[in-house]
């Protein structure tokens, strides 16, 4: 009974979190400010889910900026250490089949993140190569999950290049991003259901490197990333 509670409570409020994003997005549309405002709100669910979330090394995601931020993607309680880490100035990039999810998509849309369709390998370089110069020329940063798809307690699974061909063209840094497992640590049937760790990891730098270098800093930030999660995961165990 107190799962479907918080569930449906907490939809709600994802649906009013994006309603709020919608309706400023309407007053200045595409404005990337608009972001910041209903990520705010939308982090606030975390509490109907009675999840804490800790962000460690926050000073590093304003410190490298413009920059492409990446990290783990396990499922849709993503949104919530997302929307909860997420600095100012930051889209993101998601499938352009999430523009039909009610509210959510319209949000996603007019608040000015980048839709890639990944089934077209033309239309999604041409995407990467957008976010390349949104970095360079609005001086943005770029958010992107670079699994391109959710684990599901699979661990965390191989990336696809597309996040490091973009900070290479843009040369700016990699922030990788680590969020802790919620398998075996998130138990929603719970009113305390768990903690999330957030660790912020130092930043791969990409000034001076080309393409040839993209499978080396590919497989750099896996390995930091999946350790990082690995470790988070045991120290959460051992609370």
């Amino acid at each position: 009974m107190l799962y479907f509670f918080k569930i449906l409570t907490t939809t709600i409020w994802v649906g009013f979190s994006c309603l709020i994003g919608i309706c400023v997005s309407v007053i200045r549309p595409f404005d990337t400010r608009n972001i910041k405002i209903a990520t705010n709100i939308l982090s606030f669910g975390r509490h109907f889910l009675g999840i804490k979330i800790e962000l460690r090394n926050k000073d590093i995601l304003d410190k490298y900026r413009p920059c492409v931020f990446i990290s783990n993607h396990q499922d849709n309680l993503d949104i919530f250490p997302g929307s909860y880490t997420v600095p100012h100035y930051t889209v993101t990039i998601g499938k352009r089949s999430i523009i039909y999810l009610p509210f959510f998509g319209q949000f996603f849309w007019l608040t000015g993140n980048i839709l890639i369709d990944r089934s077209n390998k033309k239309k999604a370089f041409e995407t990467m190569d957008e976010a390349a110069n949104a970095i360079k020329n609005k001086k943005l940063s770029i958010w992107i999950m670079p699994e391109g798809t959710r684990s599901r307690g699979r661990g965390v699974l191989p990336f696809k290049k597309g996040p490091f061909v973009t900070a290479i063209k843009a040369q700016v840094p990699i922030i990788p991003i680590a969020f802790s497992p919620y398998g075996n640590n998130i138990n929603l049937h719970k009113w305390n259901s768990g903690k999330i760790i957030v660790e912020v990891l130092d930043p791969i730098h990409t000034q001076g490197l080309t393409l040839d270098n993209v499978n080396e800093i590919k497989d750099q930030a896996f390995h930091m990333i999946a350790q990082a999660v690995s470790r988070l995961d045991h120290e959460l165990k051992n609370e």
